[in-house]
C-alpha cells in the first residue's frame, strides 16, 4: 500500500509544505546565485525517471556559466564551482527546486538519484532495477557515501532500496540526510555488498 499509493500522497503533501515554508529561502538563494556570477539562476538537465522516462530536473546553478559538452563527476574543490555554489552544494540547497519535480510527480522525496540518459546503456542489473521507482531528492546511496562511491556501488544501494522500500526506510534516509547536511558526507561512506545478480566486482573509481 505504501509503495503503490501512500508514498505518492505523502510526497505531494510534504513537498507542498516544504515549498510554502522554504519559499523565502529559495528566493534568497536565487538572488545570491544571480548576484554572485553571470548566467541563469537555474540549471535544468534531462534525466531518467521511472521506467526510463525522460524529464527535466531543476537545480540552482552552482558552477560558472561555461559551456560543457562532457558530463563528469563534480567533486569538492572544483575550480568552476562558484562561491555561493559551494555553500549551496554543501547544504544541499541547490537541490531545493526539485521540490517542483516532486509536486509534478516526476520525483519522490526518497529514491535513487535520477541518472543521466547516457547511463542507460551502462546499467548493470542493479542499475536497471532502480528504474522501477521514481527517482528521489535523496536516497540510500546518498546517505552511505554518494560521490565517494563508484557507480556500481551506488547502483547496488539503489537496488537494495527498491527491494526494501518502506515508510520506515524512507524516514530513516530522510533523518540521515539531515545529519549529512550538518556533518558532511565523508562521515557516512559505506561500501555495499555487491548484488548476487551482479557478476562483476564494483570498482573504486569514479565514472
Amino acid at each position: 500500500m505504501y509503495r503503490n499509493a501512500l508514498k505518492r500522497v505523502l510526497d505531494f503533501g510534504v513537498a507542498l509544505a516544504v515549498l510554502i515554508v522554504f519559499g523565502p529561502v529559495l528566493l534568497l538563494c536565487m538572488a545570491l546565485v544571480a548576484i554572485d556570477s553571470r548566467g541563469p539562476v537555474f540549471y535544468n538537465q534531462e534525466r531518467l525517471g521511472r521506467h526510463g522516462k525522460l524529464f527535466k530536473v531543476f537545480k540552482l546553478r552552482t558552477m560558472t556559466d561555461k559551456p560543457r559538452t562532457v558530463h563528469t563527476e563534480v567533486l569538492k574543490g572544483n575550480a568552476e564551482i562558484t562561491r555561493v555554489g559551494g555553500v549551496l552544494r554543501r547544504t544541499k540547497l541547490d537541490e531545493l527546486p526539485q521540490i517542483l519535480n516532486v509536486l509534478r510527480g516526476e520525483m519522490s522525496l526518497v529514491g535513487p538519484r535520477p541518472g543521466l540518459p547516457t547511463q542507460l546503456s551502462e546499467f548493470n542489473e542493479d542499475g536497471k532495477k532502480r528504474l522501477e521507482v521514481r527517482p528521489g531528492l535523496t536516497g540510500l546511496a546518498q546517505v552511505n557515501g554518494n560521490i565517494f562511491l563508484s557507480w556500481p556501488e551506488r547502483w547496488a544501494y539503489d537496488r537494495r532500496y527498491v527491494e526494501r522500500l518502506s515508510l520506515g526506510l524512507d524516514l530513516g534516509i530522510l533523518l540521515k540526510t539531515i545529519l549529512i547536511v550538518i556533518l558532511g558526507e565523508e562521515r557516512f561512506t559505506r561500501k555495499p555488498v555487491p548484488s548476487a545478480t551482479d557478476s562483476g566486482t564494483p570498482s573504486s573509481g569514479q565514472s
